[in-house]
């Protein structure tokens, strides 16, 4: 079902507009599921709008919420489709049985717009989630972050960049509403890389014959070659780690990852535990990338969706 824009009154308009839209009624399902498809929390003019899904499940609010952010070398990718080997059925599905609301994201890919403007995307829907949080259905105190790949990148970062962060400003940036709290309770990663000053001295796997994919972290980054490792630094999770106020991580990472070590969430969870946060480091012994050759992405689906329920549900 297509939902159109909505009109505000002739008296209520502004020039210029603001650079997002309110949400619009959502649709209900037979099952009493409520979603929000494709709502604009953030504008920049020359780019794509950003937009967002949210689902609540059945019942009375206000419920807490977990961002989800879809990965894709940060170059791809859709808010709508979990990676290949998670079934968005069952994604969707357990986070609603959990209890809590999921907002879906999408943000600006690298050759659109280089690092930050992702992890600023990622602060504007939390800002936009708050923002609307009664419309929505949202408990505006109670949010969390899961990302996969790029995604848990940005994840991670959106953990543990806070107002105690180095440069936060300047992290933080000022999309969508602009201003306001970015601050999550609980932070799921999957596979997302941690220290990119290291990764640059680990080889690409082969790309197939004929295809067309930039070097990612080079197109995260931009710069030029002397002004990379200091960007990389800036891009990098575990430059923050010991920021105050990270709130609780759970890193799920394959052993044999031949695209993000296993060795990148060893490295942020040893930095967050020496800045006294609090790290759970889960190996997924002979998988690789995506999870691939996992006999039972169930039980990480269900391991990701309890450690959030914990989180958030619990401060209720």
């Amino acid at each position: 079902m297509t939902q159109s824009p909505p009109v505000a009154p002739a008296a209520d308009m502004t020039w210029p507009p603001p650079p997002y839209l309110p949400p619009v009624a959502p649709v209900t399902d037979g099952h009493g599921v409520r979603r929000f498809d494709g709502i604009t929390y953030a504008t920049t003019p020359g780019y794509r709008p950003r937009l967002l899904d949210a689902q609540l499940p059945a019942g009375e609010g206000p419920f807490p919420a977990v961002v989800w952010i879809h990965g894709g070398g940060w170059l791809d990718g859709d808010r709508r489709y979990p990676p290949p080997t998670v079934p968005v059925e069952l994604l969707h599905g357990s986070v609603l049985a959990a209890g809590l609301a999921l907002v879906s994201i999408d943000y600006r890919h690298s050759l659109e717009a280089p690092f930050p403007a992702q992890l600023h995307d990622v602060k504007a829907a939390i800002r936009y989630v708050r923002a609307y949080a009664e419309t929505l259905g949202i408990d505006p105190a109670r949010i969390g972050v899961w990302g996969e790949s790029a995604g848990g990148h940005l994840a991670a970062l959106a953990g543990v960049v806070g107002p105690g962060s180095p440069d936060a400003e300047a992290l933080e940036g000022t999309q969508g509403v602009g201003s306001g709290d970015t601050g999550v309770l609980a932070v799921v990663d999957w596979y997302g890389v941690s220290d990119l000053v290291v990764l640059a001295g680990h080889p690409m796997p082969p790309m197939p014959a004929g295809a067309e994919f930039p070097d990612p972290y080079e197109a995260l980054l931009g710069g030029t070659e002397a002004q990379r490792p200091e960007l990389a630094r800036a891009a990098s999770p575990v430059t923050y780690a010991g920021s105050p106020g990270v709130p609780p991580f759970l890193l799920i990472h394959g052993t044999q990852d031949g695209l993000v070590p296993y060795s990148q969430s060893e490295r942020l969870a040893a930095a967050l535990e020496s800045g006294g946060g609090e790290a759970v480091l889960r190996p997924v012994d002979g998988a690789d990338h995506i999870f691939l050759g996992s006999p039972d992405i169930a039980e990480i689906v269900g391991e990701s969706v309890a450690f959030l329920a914990r989180h958030l549900v619990a401060r209720a």
